[in-house]
């Protein structure tokens, strides 16, 4: 297949190589294996759950760390607009019928006065439709609300990001999910009256957000008495892949030029590779609860931290050692416990190796980012989860997987993913700076072969779509990883509006 002149122009400015187009081609065709597991992790296999004792520990150990002035980052990742969270809403504005129906719908409206946005809705509805919420509802037009909360000229929430939706309401006044990312910088990753925080944004929404933090920093600068450094990044074009249609040639758009989409959430390593920080804090935009369920959050958050730093100071030390030449056969093996026991990394013929080439595998293993990972119990919610997998050196190591990586004709794997005790909450903190402060080049350690193809459509036609290893599946797939298990309540994510109605969110 041979691309036009003007489709290397267009690729070009993309900030794409040809060659990486044709590779992404070639990868939707044959499509990526599945990875070959050991098991699911669980307390008995990988995950540390501490004891109170062991808690309190670990946020000394953290606080300790803060004051010795290193450099933390809250990095969250904000992308996109919130459409899918308003999807049955808008299901509303375009059914044949005017009146609540559904479950979602009923749900909605009997609990309409308990958004933190009721007041501004109500305001719109008035400047709009001359009436309030409730008289609206008393004549029945329902839709007008509806279209009130999603459209240009009302709130506009059926494209904003939902960092930028009021989820939580405060006698102060309603609070974006965007304050509440600064409150917990203030309250865990602040460092010498310092917080720092990154926020991933789409090109669209970048004024949006800029503006919003103009307006409330000086507000929780004030209350907690912290100088904020707020920055922003957009996904990379370079991280955009090919499209293709179902034969696997490039699929084009309308006026013949090739489509290309983003390539999930993976595409973020290379705005995570930019950001100048001993640790990074790692959570999803829409996590995040009112001051009053702070507490178990901010103390995990703590205890996650903790537990990375303490690890990684060992690590360091025995990469000291070994640059110093001494040590002993007894030490070496003091090392290998420490990477299979605590980094829970194993190599099966690992006692065949020389003690030269051992002492280049441990280097290897030792010299690298490291995250901390919280896992939450499994109550059935949609997620990847924590496993011990083989990786293409045959060690096999602790990683987070999704459904889709995971072949589901192999029963005893299939087993594994249902039954699993943990499941993945995006809950990161991340080392990536190595023991002579250098930073790692992050993408050095993705795994190609973990992405996989979606079926999507553009105006009607169908569509194969390439996404990028995830961020915290197969990007991160060569750290060394550790799992904690962390209690459900630090775990609120917001999917569909009526998630606000929960009591994590009141």
């Amino acid at each position: 297949m041979a691309l036009s002149k003007q489709d290397i122009n267009q690729i070009e400015a993309h900030g794409i190589s040809e060659e990486q187009v044709y590779f992404q081609l070639k990868q939707i065709e044959k499509g990526f294996p599945f990875l070959k597991l050991e098991s699911a992790a669980s307390i008995d296999k990988g995950i540390i759950a501490p004891k109170e004792d062991e808690q309190d520990k670990y946020v000394n150990i953290w606080n300790d760390y803060k004051n010795e002035g290193h450099k933390i980052v809250k990095f969250v990742p904000a992308s996109g607009a919130a459409s899918r969270m308003f999807k049955n809403m808008f299901a509303f504005l375009s059914a044949t019928y005017n009146v609540p129906t559904t479950d979602f719908e009923k749900e909605f409206f009997d609990n309409i006065k308990n958004f933190a946005f009721k007041k501004e809705l109500c305001n719109k509805c008035k400047a709009n439709d001359d009436h309030c919420i409730t008289k609206l509802m008393e004549e029945g037009k329902y839709k007008n609300i509806v279209a009130n909360m999603l459209n240009e000229n009302g709130l506009n929430y059926g494209s904003l990001p939902k960092g930028l939706l009021l989820f939580h309401n405060y006698e102060d006044g309603p609070r974006t999910p965007m304050e509440e990312h600064l409150v917990e910088a203030a309250l865990y990753a602040s460092s010498k009256g310092k917080a720092n925080v990154h926020f991933t944004v789409s090109h669209s929404h970048l004024e949006l957000f800029k503006a919003k933090v103009a307006e409330k920093i000086n507000k929780y600068s004030e209350k907690f008495g912290v100088e904020y450094n707020i920055t922003f990044s957009e996904q990379k074009p370079s991280t955009d892949t090919i499209a293709a249609n179902p034969d696997n040639t490039p699929f084009r758009n309308e006026d013949g030029s090739l489509l290309f989409r983003p390539g999930g959430h993976g595409a973020l390593i290379e705005n995570l590779n930019e950001i100048d920080a001993d640790i990074v804090f790692v959570k999803n935009i829409d996590n995040v609860v009112p001051d009053r369920l702070k507490d178990v959050t901010v103390k995990y958050k703590q205890v996650l931290a903790g537990i990375l730093v303490n690890l990684q100071n060992k690590a360091f030390d025995y990469l000291r050692l070994l640059d110093s030449g001494m040590y002993n056969h007894a030490k070496l093996e003091e090392i290998i416990r420490f990477v299979q026991r605590d980094l829970c990394c194993r190599k099966q013929d690992i006692k065949d190796l020389e003690d030269t080439d051992l002492v280049i595998y441990l280097r290897k293993k030792l010299n690298r980012p490291m995250r901390a990972c919280g896992v939450v119990k499994n109550v059935g919610e949609p997620g990847g989860g924590p496993f011990l997998t083989y990786n293409q050196d045959g060690t096999v190591s602790l990683q987070i997987l999704e459904s889709c990586q995971i072949d589901t004709n192999n029963a005893e794997y299939m087993d594994m993913f249902k039954n699993g005790t943990h499941f993945n909450p995006v809950d990161l903190v991340c080392a990536i700076k190595d023991y002579k402060g250098n930073d790692f080049n992050l993408p050095e350690y993705v795994d190609r072969n973990t992405g996989f193809i979606s079926s999507k459509s553009k105006n009607g036609k169908d569509l194969k779509a390439l996404e990028l290893p995830g961020l915290w599946n197969g990007a991160m797939s060569d750290w060394s990883t550790i799992f904690v298990e962390v209690p459900l309540e630090t775990f609120n994510p917001v999917k569909t509006v009526n998630d606000l109605l929960r009591d994590q969110h009141q």
